[in-house]
């Protein structure tokens, strides 16, 4: 069963969310990728939350744009830890979904990251770090990614010499 959760509120979204999908792979998490909506498929994301935390899924990840009410959907039907990621998908530049998935009635909070790819990116390590908690594996692989991010940084200053 995976250990994390990436759910996508349609298939339009696919594309901005594969980058998370990449690096809980390269970290060596198992995860699930799948499509549900909370306005066009409420039953199916209770379903789904429910057996996956029956499974023991840790951690989900929630992508959804302009009304973006997923994460918090999911929110409402588990303790597990949930991630917001929103998308931009109207004319007001995501503005609408961020504010959807970060304004959380209290105790039902969602982690909150950035819009669109790069929240995504960060809702991967954000899952990981939460999970390297009890998984001296996962902590490992984060300290070594991030050994590769210093030295792209060192080498990239060196390449202006």
């Amino acid at each position: 069963m995976p250990r994390v959760a990436v759910i996508m509120g349609s298939k339009s979204d696919e594309e901005i969310m594969r980058p998370c999908v990449q690096i809980l792979e390269k970290l060596g998490i198992d995860h699930l990728f799948t499509i549900s909506s909370a306005h066009r498929t409420p039953e199916r994301t209770e379903k789904l939350v429910k057996e996956l935390e029956a499974g023991g899924c840790r951690v989900f990840i929630c992508a959804a744009g302009m009304a973006a009410h997923l994460a918090g959907a999911v929110a409402a039907r588990t303790i597990r830890p949930v991630i917001g990621v929103p998308i931009s998908g109207s004319a007001l530049g995501g503005m609408d979904a961020l504010l959807s998935t970060v304004q959380m009635p209290p105790g039902f909070p969602v982690g909150t990251v950035a819009l669109d790819k790069a929240g995504a990116r960060n809702a991967a390590w954000l899952a990981a770090q939460i999970l390297a908690l009890e998984d001296e594996k996962i902590a490992v692989a984060i300290c070594d990614a991030r050994d590769e991010f210093i030295k792209a940084v060192e080498d990239a200053a060196d390449s202006l010499s």
